[in-house]
């Protein structure tokens, strides 16, 4: 039996998982969490076989949050199951500690299957990322200009073209708004943005939408 933790800050995400999970004998949703804060606490309370974390969440979330887990517990396996199918982000996801990545469209036999083997001590990575990320490979890593960012940037970049404010996103990460402000400099200026108006047009021609 797999004690799983599912921490996704959407509630109908962990809803359909837990549905799908109540299907199979042989893997149990032992706790939930919505944010980075509760991920850590939940660890210290529960006997838990693995996490499956999201990337995105208010507060501590991504590639810092699975660097914080693995610290703290070096042997539990990590599955990331995320929006975010960029090549990029899966492989610090990777680097970071976490033993497989999966996207939110992949089947629910994709999603069992990859439980079962990195609860097993195995890796697991979307097939279709997989490929993504070999061509990324051979292509020499070159990609778009944000995928340089880092990983706090590039989800305060994704909130910012999605129309989101500075106080907004401030609330929604838990982090002061000097913090979203500095961030948001910085990553103006490496990706050569002059003003809003150029800053989402950059994430409509790229997706980020």
């Amino acid at each position: 039996m797999v004690r799983l933790m599912i921490a996704d800050d959407h509630a109908i995400v962990r809803e359909g998982l837990k549905q799908l999970f109540a299907l199979v004998a042989d893997i149990r949703v032992a706790a939930t969490a919505v944010n980075g804060a509760e991920v850590l606490e939940m660890l210290r309370r529960n006997e838990l076989d693995m996490l499956m974390m999201d990337m995105s969440m208010p507060g501590i979330s991504g590639v810092e949050l699975v660097t914080r887990v693995k610290a703290q517990h070096p042997d539990l396996p990590i599955l990331v199951l995320s929006m975010h199918n960029e090549p990029q982000i899966a492989r610090r996801a990777l680097a970071a500690g976490a033993a497989g990545y999966l996207t939110k469209d992949s089947d629910p036999e994709v999603v069992l299957a990859a439980i079962r083997k990195v609860a097993g001590g195995g890796r697991f990575i979307d097939p279709g990322l997989a490929e993504a990320m070999v061509l990324d490979s051979v292509n020499g890593g070159g990609g778009a200009p944000h995928e340089q960012l880092s990983e706090r940037e590039q989800q305060i970049l994704r909130l910012l073209v999605r129309g989101r404010s500075v106080n907004e996103i401030a609330d929604e990460l838990v982090i002061s708004n000097k913090t979203v402000s500095t961030h948001k400099s910085r990553l103006m200026q490496k990706l050569n943005l002059q003003n809003n108006a150029e800053l989402v047009r950059y994430g409509v021609e790229h997706g980020l939408v």
